[in-house]
């Protein structure tokens, strides 16, 4: 199974007037997906059919919403990742630690089990990693525009290398959330301020 992007297709827009379309099924079936892939489920093997059973639809009422697998799993996962709020408390560097905080945390506990499962498939398939970078963009646009505005207010230097700011300070929080990769920072809830605090001393004007 490939999730294609970026044209993957959508959920269609609203149908002629006739039977309504169900707020409620929409959300079982989103949420029936992530169980599903929560509980160990790869996403080769999730099937239509599994889905509409845990969601107590039929299968006919997914395939009138989604165009099939593909397009559902993008929507769930997308649900999944959702990019967070903006921050703006006028300091460049309290708004990087907002955004650090988050990396590698989730409002949905299921992400935790869910994206790690993910990679595999992303490194594998160029289909995948651009469904992957597409999830996921939407945060970097976050982190890039709290840079750019730490720019254009003076705070940051303006030949700042916005991409690989973001990646010094990404990275090795991801390494440390999904690999542990340091034991002296594992379990230490300062690493991220300390992230940010040691890239803001070559970026800062």
């Amino acid at each position: 199974m490939t999730l294609t992007a970026p044209d993957v297709p959508r959920s269609p827009e609203p149908r002629a007037p006739g039977r309504p379309r169900s707020n409620r099924a929409d959300e079982a079936i989103i949420e029936a997906t992530l169980d599903l892939l929560a509980e160990g489920g790869s996403i080769e093997a999730l099937a239509i059919e599994a889905i509409a059973a845990r969601a107590g639809v039929g299968k006919a009422t997914i395939y009138r919403r989604w165009a099939g697998k593909e397009a559902l799993l993008h929507d769930a996962l997308v649900r999944l990742k959702a990019p967070p709020a903006m921050p703006d408390t006028g300091d460049v560097r309290e708004d990087l630690l907002v955004l650090a905080r988050a990396i590698g945390h989730s409002r949905d506990p299921r992400a935790a089990k869910i994206m790690p499962c993910l990679m595999p498939e992303a490194m594998r398939s160029p289909e995948q990693y651009a469904a992957y970078q597409q999830i996921v963009e939407p945060r970097r646009q976050v982190m890039r525009d709290v840079l750019n505005r730490g720019v254009a207010r003076g705070q940051l230097r303006a030949d700042l290398d916005v991409e690989l700011t973001m990646s010094a300070i990404t990275g090795p929080l991801l390494m440390q959330k999904l690999l542990r990769w340091s034991p002296r920072f594992d379990g230490d809830e300062t690493y991220p301020e300390k992230i940010v605090d040691h890239v803001m001393r070559s970026i800062k004007a």
